[in-house]
């Protein structure tokens, strides 16, 4: 089984960001679970018998999100949900439940960063990250539908 903690720890080293404990808790719980949580359910996940701030939560995630190690997904029900962005990926969210899903496709970092390429030349920004998000309904709530 990997050492979440060691990894979490070098990865904020590597992004020059101080190693804490509410920063490792936080990195930890994205590595192992990858249920695009709200920070409302990781400080509940992170808790536990030591006492936490739910600020210290928040502000930490923003920092993780600046740095980017961690990505901010907007639902459809205008809540904020995070992802850890390991490995190249983009969403795929319901229109009906704001289910979240990971898709991995062979060529996406590199299909990204051509998309990034040509958003600079067209438009004269210097891009720093992407997110790309496509929306449907989820298998669930087409079942709803065709029952209805």
């Amino acid at each position: 089984m990997p050492n979440f903690s060691d990894e979490a720890g070098s990865l904020l080293r590597s992004h020059h960001l101080k190693v804490t404990k509410p920063r490792l808790k936080i990195l930890e719980y994205l590595m192992v679970h990858h249920n695009h949580p709200t920070a409302s359910t990781i400080f509940t996940a992170i808790s536990g018998d030591e006492p936490a701030y739910r600020a210290t939560v928040y502000n930490n995630l923003n920092k993780l999100v600046d740095a980017g190690i961690v990505t901010e997904i907007k639902n459809g029900d205008d809540s904020l949900h995070y992802d850890y962005f390991v490995k190249p990926h983009f969403h795929i969210i319901c229109k009906k439940c704001g289910k979240i899903a990971d898709v991995y496709y062979p060529d996406f970092g590199r299909i990204e960063e051509q998309m990034r390429t040509e958003a600079d030349k067209q438009t004269g920004f210097v891009t720093s990250s992407s997110h790309v998000e496509i929306y449907g309904l989820c298998p669930d709530c087409q079942s709803k539908e065709k029952k209805s």
